[in-house]
């Protein structure tokens, strides 16, 4: 499997909607393509995330995952950071290195735009996932802990 990581476009936007919407199933989410795409479409129309898609170049361009990044202001750094919100690889191509590969990307882009950091979150019992962070420099933060409010 050949694995190719570049800046999803709009033109991309067909491609990424069902790794997206599968994703949201996976966090046991009821499956609604339209609604993803509407999302997704707005975040492209409105730059307020960037999106990787990887893709097997030698199965016409067949989608194997995405990451998107949310850009965030720091107020203790005068900048931006990102927060890694979405990482998800297609079933028939993990353990092929995708995730790996988007990493990797989202890592040349926060250098490339000068963020501060990236953040992310992870279950505390996705042990493989918390593996590969690591294995990438990725550093478990000890001294923050979160605290959620919902709105409804």
């Amino acid at each position: 499997m050949t694995v190719l990581v570049r800046q999803a476009t709009a033109d991309d936007l067909e491609l990424v909607v069902p790794m997206f919407d599968a994703y949201r199933r996976f966090y046991h989410l009821p499956p609604d393509l339209d609604a993803a795409r509407h999302f997704l479409s707005e975040r492209i129309r409105l730059h307020d995330s960037v999106i990787f898609v990887a893709t097997d170049p030698d199965a016409n361009d067949m989608g194997l995952g995405f990451a998107q990044l949310y850009p965030r202001l720091c107020s203790l750094a005068l900048g931006y950071y990102g927060f890694l919100y979405d990482l998800f690889v297609s079933t028939n191509a993990r353990r092929h290195g995708v995730g790996k590969q988007l990493l990797l990307a989202v890592h040349d882009y926060a250098r490339e735009a000068r963020l501060d950091r990236v953040e992310l979150q992870t279950a505390r019992t996705n042990a493989q996932a918390q593996a590969l962070y690591e294995s990438l420099g990725w550093t478990r933060d000890d001294i923050f802990e979160v605290y959620i409010w919902r709105c409804a």
